[in-house]
């Protein structure tokens, strides 16, 4: 046990009494959970609104760590799933799948998650080991100023001719690429693992503009004139006054999802369990939507009217989200990367 000299004593003994005169669990309030986050508006976001909110509902502190699933990725193996720096982690299902299968989470323990119950079926796939938290719904977008028949559905970025050579697409690299890659093995294929089939649509697009975050830039320079948009993005754009609008394709959406996730060894797995069941109720996800335009995956969340317009994806239109094998992508993607890197010029 670490020595502690008197001064140090009794300032512990300071900080609990003025934790119980401020009726805060005495307990928490001598804990801290290390919470990963974007970084940017999602940290600000976090730092202003949702960490204090969280302080203030369960006692405990929140250190937050800005980056994303590759650098939360890069230290969770760093450190090792037995001594992982988090005790939770919320990240795009495909990070998640691996860390999985590398043993770094639980099972959740659904007794200690009662929000987990009121989840749309797309927030619950992962088998009882994740929950998604958040969902930013991916279609197809378009500058409504420089398209004359928009579009209906994605073989319309083969179809349209309005659409050769002014096209824009995420890189493999982004985990939207990967879903572009399974989604044309799905609609030119047999399956989403039909990718010889997947790759040999892709060369058809002929030239593509590539990003690996940020899309945003080039549709708004009219660099190129669709692309795949999660719906937060195309409403802030058009919010700025860019002519632009977003269709859900006929063959279904893509997603940007969060999944929670609880680390098997992590430090402060109770505290990260109420952390966890905080992010999936409506107090936490209604100003998320509010704030970021992101679709509720809590079915008690109501889409304000006012937000309609800016968050349609809610409700039944959920079930019109496509979901991946990540573990399939995860374990061929090496490969997969060197192909894309030789046809997508």
């Amino acid at each position: 046990m670490m020595n502690m000299n008197r001064r140090q004593v009794i300032a512990g003994m300071g900080g609990i009494a003025a934790a119980a005169i401020a009726g805060l669990p005495v307990r928490a309030q001598a804990k801290t959970l290390v919470v990963p986050t974007l970084g940017g508006a999602w940290e600000q976001f976090w730092r202003q609104t949702l960490a204090p909110a969280f302080t203030q509902k369960s006692g405990a502190q929140v250190t937050l760590d800005a980056g994303n699933g590759r650098v939360w990725s890069a230290n969770l193996r760093a450190a090792g799933p037995q001594k992982p720096p988090y005790s939770i982690l919320m990240t795009n299902e495909a990070f998640a799948s691996s860390l999985r299968k590398e043993g770094f989470f639980e099972k959740l323990d659904l007794t200690k998650l009662p929000n987990y119950n009121d989840l749309y079926p797309l927030a619950k796939k992962t088998d009882g080991w994740g929950a998604v938290a958040m969902v930013s719904p991916i279609g197809l977008a378009y500058r409504t100023d420089m398209v004359q028949t928009p579009p209906k559905g994605w073989k319309d970025l083969w179809d349209n001719p309005e659409f050769k050579g002014r096209i824009g697409l995420y890189n493999f690299a982004n985990t939207a690429g990967k879903m572009e890659l399974m989604l044309a093995s799905k609609i030119f294929g047999k399956d989403q693992y039909d990718v010889d089939a997947g790759f040999r649509a892709l060369e058809k697009l002929g030239p593509v503009i590539q990003a690996d975050f940020n899309l945003s830039t080039g549709i708004a320079s009219g660099e190129f004139v669709v692309a795949p948009f999660d719906f937060g993005e195309v409403a802030r754009l058009r919010n700025q006054g860019l002519p632009i609008d977003v269709i859900v394709p006929d063959e279904g959406l893509l997603m940007f999802d969060q999944t929670i996730n609880i680390l098997a060894n992590g430090a402060e797995k109770d505290l990260a369990y109420q952390y966890a069941d905080f992010l999936l109720s409506p107090e936490s996800q209604l100003p998320l939507m509010k704030q970021f335009f992101v679709s509720p995956t809590n079915a008690k969340v109501v889409v304000p009217d006012d937000l309609k317009k800016d968050v349609p994806i809610s409700g039944e239109v959920m079930d019109k989200i496509l979901t991946w094998d990540w573990d399939f992508m995860n374990e061929k993607q090496a490969g997969f990367a060197e192909t894309w890197a030789k046809i997508m010029k």
